[in-house]
């Protein structure tokens, strides 16, 4: 006998965006928002920290949200609903936007490294002739 919540969420395009919006909510609740600002300041944009210090606590937020959709507690549980937000993403706009925020909320934006402009770059070129 299989219960309800052995078996993992079917959410359809609008449950998803529920999801989503609760999840991203989840992160503005104050005690959530500390802890993401102290595993941030461990991190120091080391990307590398960042996977060590910003995601498991990102990860514990959403399972504290998704689990009362049907998944599971744990990293698969955020896999399973990241995959099904993924699946919905190139045929609902809001829901890719949605993605996107909550992805900004703890990866860190992808900036180019201090040292110079790449090499064979070309329409920008800021050596002087």
């Amino acid at each position: 006998m299989a219960t309800a919540s052995a078996q993992p969420a079917a959410l359809s395009a609008e449950q998803a965006k529920v999801v989503l919006a609760e999840v991203i909510q989840a992160f503005s609740v104050p005690e959530n928002a500390v802890r993401m600002d102290e595993a941030r300041d461990n991190a120091c944009n080391d990307m590398g920290k960042m996977l060590q210090f910003v995601l498991p606590v990102a990860t514990q937020i959403q399972q504290e949200v998704i689990k009362a959709y049907g998944f599971s507690c744990d990293g698969e549980g955020v896999l399973k609903f990241a995959r099904l937000v993924k699946s919905y993403e190139a045929q609902d706009p809001e829901i890719a936007s949605l993605s996107g925020k909550l992805k900004a909320l703890f990866l860190p934006p992808m900036t180019l490294p201090p040292h110079g402009p790449a090499s064979g770059s070309s329409g920008s070129s800021v050596a002087a002739s």
